[in-house]
């Protein structure tokens, strides 16, 4: 197959980016979509020209880094997936696809496809931690939890931090990602206890890294890899009150 590629290159957060057209030649059904960049990056690397920048780490949907808009749609248009889990079969009827990085003010741009996104790991601390005396480890099944609010604070914690919902949503709203980590915790009994305040700490730190607010669109649940619900941000503005 062959694709042409309009790809966002920018040098640096302070200089603005746009768009170069490369064209990619021979690629098999089988190829993924970042092993495709791959094969783009040793052509430029052939020509002495720049490598396009972009995250990745684990490339099994699990750590969420690879943060690519693919024709307007975060981690591309097939549900339930990370970039790094498409392959470019699902585009053999587009061969002409637009990547660019997550579009958030909350994540600027460090090069080309890559974001900062350690506003994430800020609103995360801070939520503080759970001081929960427990003494030595317990045995696991002395602390009994409700099926549904374990299978429930299980599905939370799925909930990888790659951004998808923020990039998706008009407001840039962090409320799903947010909503998620603080359900986990919230459900489960050892976290239950300063539940409310780390939810408001939270939320405040969300609002100071400049994330909008939640108008229920519902983009950001539809564009998860993980499926996480809206349940939890309905959870999280009932902790508030």
């Amino acid at each position: 197959m062959i694709f042409t590629l309009h790809i966002w290159r920018q040098k640096t957060t302070d200089i603005s980016g746009d768009f170069v057209t490369y064209q990619v030649d021979n690629i098999d059904d089988d190829t993924s979509f970042l092993e495709m960049l791959d094969q783009l990056n040793e052509q430029l690397i052939t020509k002495g020209e720049d490598c396009i920048v972009f995250d990745y780490d684990c490339r099994e949907g699990i750590c969420g880094a690879c943060s690519l808009v693919i024709n307007g749609h975060p981690h591309g248009e097939k549900s339930a997936t990370t970039t790094c889990q498409l392959y470019m079969r699902e585009y053999k009827n587009q061969t002409e696809l637009w990547v660019e990085p997550w579009r958030a003010s909350s994540f600027p741009v460090i090069k080309d496809l890559t974001v900062d996104r350690s506003s994430f790991d800020r609103i995360i601390q801070s939520g503080g931690y759970v001081s929960v005396h427990t003494g030595l480890a317990p045995e696991a099944n002395n602390t009994l939890v409700e099926k549904h609010a374990s299978d429930e604070a299980f599905n939370a914690a799925t909930c990888i931090g790659c951004g998808a919902c923020v990039a998706v949503c008009p407001n840039a709203s962090a409320s799903l990602f947010v909503s998620a980590k603080i359900s986990h915790l919230a459900l489960l009994p050892q976290g239950e206890i300063e539940n409310e305040n780390r939810s408001r700490r939270m939320i405040k730190k969300m609002g100071d890294e400049g994330f909008g607010s939640c108008s229920n669109h519902r983009h950001c649940e539809r564009v998860c890899p993980k499926g996480i619900s809206l349940q939890n941000i309905t959870r999280m503005n009932r902790i508030l009150g």
